[in-house]
């Protein structure tokens, strides 16, 4: 039986949220009385449908189907409702909840939600974009062990101020690990849970090396593997920048299907003003993250990712 009668109530992605699924991942409480920007919702009613695979698109309305788990609905970037189905499991249903869900409530507030990880350097955030299994989370985790901090791993929201600054919203304390990275870092995998079972990927706590205010973004890395044995950078100029942002959009196949297509054109446009973008090349066949931030941490002092 699944008690809805407890609510929690959150700070992250630079959101109020408030919760009937507990959230432990979300360690920053907001004060009683704050403006609630997201509710999470547990549903005893059947959500509706289009087609049982692949995602419901309506306006402003998302849903979709996890076998055995949860039928998961976003409306209106203000609301997530689980409807449990028979394996409901509470650890599965906030990967999506925390993962999908909140980067299409972000999209259905217009704001950019970047698919990857973003490390607080110097009082600027950079951004490591890639596709899936390019090691954006492990070069992360290097850039912490040199003792720089985490602000957002998996979905990155990037907001604007109110001078017009990118910014990058910090979301939890936590990396998804492959137990291949934690090995080469020497880290005990079994100190750790995985996020499936019978799956070699963890769940990796770093509440003391997360910053947790929003900073400035100052720079874009995207990460793609290479044939050769060493790291190359180089910098990416004018449409290649727009298809980094485009590319690696976190669920960014909606981005049309939302009406967002235009949108997110002139969001990057505002973004590329001000953050410079780079092409990371690392080797296919070594162990490369060290290396990979001692060039990123070179580049940025020669004045190639900040002014």
């Amino acid at each position: 039986m699944i008690s809805i009668k407890k609510k929690y109530t959150y700070n992250a992605f630079g959101l109020h949220i408030l919760s009937e699924l507990p959230l432990p991942e979300l360690n920053s409480l907001i004060s009683p009385g704050a403006y609630i920007d997201v509710s999470i919702k547990l549903s005893k009613d059947k959500i509706e449908l289009e087609q049982k695979k692949g995602f419901t698109v309506l306006s402003n309305y998302v849903a979709f189907e996890v076998p055995n788990l949860a039928v998961f609905s976003i409306k209106s970037g203000k609301e997530i409702a689980v409807a449990p189905l028979k394996d409901f499991d509470e650890a599965k249903a906030r990967l999506y909840v925390l993962g999908t869900c909140m980067g299409v409530i972000l999209m259905q507030q217009q704001t950019l939600p970047l698919h990857g990880s973003a490390i607080a350097i110097d009082g600027k955030a950079y951004a490591i974009v890639g596709n899936s299994g390019a090691g954006k989370s492990t070069l992360a985790s290097a850039f912490i062990q040199k003792g720089y901090k985490l602000i957002s791993d998996d979905v990155i929201p990037v907001t604007f101020s109110n001078e017009r600054i990118p910014m990058v919203q910090p979301t939890y304390p936590q990396q998804k690990l492959w137990e291949e990275s934690l090995n080469e870092f020497g880290i005990d995998s079994r100190k750790y849970n995985p996020l499936f079972e019978r799956e070699t990927k963890y769940s990796v706590p770093v509440k003391n090396s997360f910053h947790n205010q929003p900073i400035p973004l100052a720079g874009i890395f995207e990460l793609v593997k290479g044939s050769g044995e060493s790291v190359e950078i180089r910098q990416t100029n004018g449409l290649e920048g727009f298809r980094i942002l485009l590319h690696h959009t976190f669920r960014g196949s909606l981005l049309q299907r939302l009406g967002l297509k235009e949108w997110h054109f002139i969001y990057s446009s505002e973004i590329l003003k001000s953050v410079k973008t780079f092409q990371v090349t690392r080797s296919s066949s070594n162990f490369t993250p060290y290396e990979s931030v001692t060039k990123i941490l070179n580049t940025m002092k020669e004045g190639d990712a900040i002014d």
